[in-house]
């Protein structure tokens, strides 16, 4: 068993977040049509919760994917849709690398991609879970031969509350007019992380 299962780890989730069942045995297309009913309202368009629906069970099977610790779903405004995505993961120490730092973190988090669209930007800071290190970076998705692709924004956060192991915040978006409201909610979430 990894060193972090015997900690408890939580995170505030935003008013507007769905949780996603990253975990949990459950029939992805049921629940999904009940978080989209329950983030639309009772008096929601059918179509609308429909296609809220879909996006959910959608987001949810990518974020199984990767196996997160906890997944969220935003949506602020559901006529509109999934606005970002945040997951919440846990990095173990290995033989590789038997001591997680900052450092280490900051390496991981801002090494470029062949998709990145511009350098990392990181930023060292101390949160209650522990020291961290913020970064920002943005990648061109589905580009096509022309280079042309939709730019994915995020905002990470690397978190050390011990030295074998670590959480990463990760935010996800395509809506870049909401890129620094999307920041200012990370780095609200980040402040949230606790490990008991």
């Amino acid at each position: 068993m990894p060193e972090f299962s015997a900690s408890t780890v939580r995170i505030q989730a935003p008013d507007d977040a769905v949780s996603l069942p990253v975990r949990e045995l459950v029939d992805l297309d049921a629940w999904a049509a009940d978080a989209a009913r329950q983030r639309a309202g009772a008096d929601g368009d059918q179509r609308l919760i429909e296609a809220l629906a879909d996006e959910l069970r959608e987001a949810a099977e990518d974020a199984r994917g990767r196996g997160p610790v906890t997944a969220l779903s935003y949506v602020p405004e559901p006529r509109l849709g999934e606005l970002a995505r945040i997951e919440l993961s846990a990095l173990v120490a290995d033989e590789t690398y038997p001591t997680v730092t900052v450092d280490l973190l900051r390496r991981y988090l801002t090494t470029p991609t062949e998709i990145s669209y511009r350098p990392p930007v990181a930023e060292l800071r101390t949160l209650p879970a522990g020291p961290a290190v913020r970064v920002r970076h943005a990648y061109v998705q589905d580009a096509d031969r022309d280079g042309t692709g939709t730019v994915l924004e995020t905002c990470a956060y690397g978190i050390c509350p011990d030295e074998k192991w670590a959480l990463v915040l990760l935010t996800s978006w395509r809506a870049l007019a909401h890129t620094d409201a999307l920041c200012t909610l990370t780095d609200d979430l980040a402040r949230t992380v606790s490990v008991n």
